[in-house]
């Protein structure tokens, strides 16, 4: 049996404790000894932060090209714009305009014009912060407002990964394709849910994209005693393990408006992510 180092905590929607069980999984595991490290690749609003409060030592820009044009060079022929397919560059004769939003950063338009009037800029669209909580060595992302390059940001996240470190990493909500950069590659998806209609489409929805991406996985249900129990019986009928079951608990509602870490105010719920863990590594063989 090998175990699955990293792990990613998902969800097909928000507010189903995707965050939660990230922090306080990463923080039990450290308090029995383990190393480990919590990347929060939720970069659009990371929150991890708040929960683990760790000491940041390092922060690095994530940076991109974009091309800038120098018009005295341009000729107007337009192949620029011809050759990209996502309008980022656009030749109205001599006159171009560039849209740094939509630039996949290809280079492709910097390469084809046939008097280098077209070259490289950077352009910062996030940053990547690191530093540790207690003996959890955190990593966080977090994309500049206005940027859409959440992959981007993420990949650069993802590269501070340690590889003699169980690692649990914090994955934006959803399906799309901020998701999928977090996703891709990890060797278990744990994917957080909540017993109601709509986390069950969701739920519904982010077992497909799972399944796509052929990773093992399992369910966490959040919440577990309240809605009905349509959650459990479609896991049932999937053959999907429900791995965790959080209670409707109002003093564990309590500590996360205080920014308090679950098991820190209510120790009684440490053994439930340890046997997590121990649950998740029952059913690896290795990828």
């Amino acid at each position: 049996m090998k175990p699955f180092p990293s792990i990613a905590v998902a969800s097909g929607k928000g507010g189903t404790g995707k965050t939660t069980i990230a922090v306080n999984l990463a923080w039990a595991l450290s308090k029995s000894g383990r190393r480990v490290q919590y990347m929060d690749c939720d970069v659009e609003e990371p929150n991890g932060a708040i929960f683990l409060k760790p000491s940041f030592q390092s922060k690095e820009p994530v940076l991109v090209e974009v091309p800038q044009v120098n018009l005295d060079k341009c000729i107007g022929c337009g192949k620029c714009g011809q050759l990209c397919q996502y309008g980022a560059i656009v030749s109205l004769g001599k006159q171009v305009l560039t849209f740094e939003a939509l630039c996949h950063s290809c280079g492709g338009c910097i390469q084809i014009c046939p008097t280098e009037a077209i070259t490289a800029k950077q352009l910062e669209v996030g940053v990547v912060e690191q530093g540790m909580a207690g003996a959890v060595d955190c990593v966080q992302g977090l994309l500049q407002i206005g940027s859409v390059r959440t992959p981007t940001v993420i990949r650069q996240t993802r590269k501070r990964s340690r590889a003699d470190a169980i690692r649990i990493l914090d994955a934006p909500p959803g399906t799309s394709c901020p998701v999928i950069a977090a996703a891709r590659d990890v060797d278990f998806m744990l994917l957080a849910t909540e017993p109601t209609p709509f986390g069950l489409h969701d739920l519904k929805l982010a077992v497909g994209m799972v399944r796509q991406l052929g990773l093992p996985f399992g369910v966490a249900i959040n919440r577990s005693d309240i809605g009905d129990d349509r959650v459990v019986q479609y896991c049932r009928e999937e053959n999907i393990d429900i791995l965790l079951q959080i209670p409707d608990d109002r003093k564990i509602a309590e500590s996360y408006s205080r920014g308090e870490m679950m098991i820190e105010a209510l120790p009684h719920y440490e053994p439930m992510f340890l046997q997590l863990y121990e649950s998740i590594q029952s059913r690896g063989s290795g990828r």
